[in-house]
């Protein structure tokens, strides 16, 4: 049985292992600490708990096995996925053993109600256009392509309809 429930801030290491997992590189990933710290990154991790963050976690067997967290940034600042300084950008990640059983979908679907009840009515998100897997959850939750950068799409998905779970 999967719940899921918000980040505690003892699990901030866990979230920090999660964004290392989002990062699409498929050869040659630098070190956890390496990457997380390089300037184009370390804007989604650090001071985490300034207004407009927020991460849930997803917990099997009272271990934490995936995450979904969303952040503000601003056009100075702009993260990957950056739409505008009102529509957060989201990142997720499962741990390699429980992937491909429905967390990511159950992990999404919550936190597209989490921003709805937190008064946003839209969410982005950066993809690797390589990313197939999830690109494809994206997409059957309603996220829409609306720009390239680089070999990342921007997605963005619109929260306010009530009907959509």
């Amino acid at each position: 049985m999967i719940s899921i429930r918000e980040l505690r801030n003892k699990e901030l290491d866990f979230l920090m292992d999660m964004h290392y997992e989002s990062i699409h590189i498929e050869q040659n990933k630098p070190p956890k600490e390496e990457l997380l710290h390089t300037p184009a990154l370390k804007k989604y991790n650090e001071d985490w708990g300034r207004i407009g963050d927020k991460a849930l976690v997803a917990v099997k067997n009272n271990e934490l096995v995936g995450a979904v967290w969303y952040r503000l940034f601003d056009e100075p600042n702009k993260g990957y996925g950056f739409i505008n300084d009102s529509t957060p950008e989201l990142g997720i990640a499962i741990l390699p053993a429980f992937r491909q059983q429905g967390i990511g979908h159950l992990l999404m679907k919550a936190m597209i109600q989490e921003a709805r009840l937190d008064g946003y009515s839209a969410l982005s998100l950066s993809v690797d256009s390589k990313n197939k897997d999830a690109i494809r959850l994206y997409e059957k939750l309603g996220f829409e392509r609306v720009g390239i950068e680089g070999t990342s799409w921007t997605m963005k998905r619109i929260t306010i309809s009530e009907g959509d779970f």
